[in-house]
């Protein structure tokens, strides 16, 4: 009971991030990849506020492979934080897989991030640290969600070996 407790309660986790994670990436994130004259619109006003206070360069010199990370948020973040807002509401049985390849891709970018940004030169520590508050909780969540998925399918592989329903946790 504990276990399908905690369960719910990283649903919940994750549904909350989802929710913040869709108008985040529209407003902020996938920005660039819209036509300049809808990014000058004032509802970009949260993005220009990021870039100011957190002086992030990858929305201001963001190099090549952080391109194709926002393409890779754009087709598979945005349609999959779409479907698995209902699908935790749900408790769909089809999340574990799912979130599983979305927790490992989102662990790695947001690695490949922290490890560029900490190489900047002529950037302070201080500001280093700014950013840290803003990457390190979504690289840990990641690494949360991906654990937490990749146990729940163990648990559904060792109930299908037994013999018994797939269960979901």
């Amino acid at each position: 009971m504990a276990r399908n407790g905690l369960r719910r309660y990283l649903d919940y986790v994750y549904l909350a991030f989802f929710i913040i994670h869709v108008p985040v990436m529209l407003l902020v994130d996938l920005a660039p990849l819209y036509p300049t004259t809808i990014q000058s619109l004032p509802i970009f006003n949260l993005r220009r506020y990021y870039i100011t206070t957190y002086q992030d360069q990858f929305f201001t010199k963001p190099p090549p492979w952080f391109t194709m990370y926002l393409w890779l948020e754009a087709l598979f973040h945005l349609p999959l934080s779409l479907w698995a807002i209902p699908a935790l509401l749900r408790d769909s049985p089809h999340l574990p897989p799912a979130l599983l390849v979305f927790a490992v891709q989102t662990a790695v970018t947001t690695l490949t991030c922290i490890a560029d940004y900490r190489s900047w030169s002529g950037f302070s520590d201080e500001a280093k640290g700014k950013l840290d508050g803003v990457y390190l909780p979504y690289l840990a969540l990641a690494v949360c969600m991906g654990g937490d998925m990749f146990l729940r399918l163990v648990g559904a592989a060792r109930g299908r070996a037994r013999g018994g329903k797939a269960g979901r946790g």
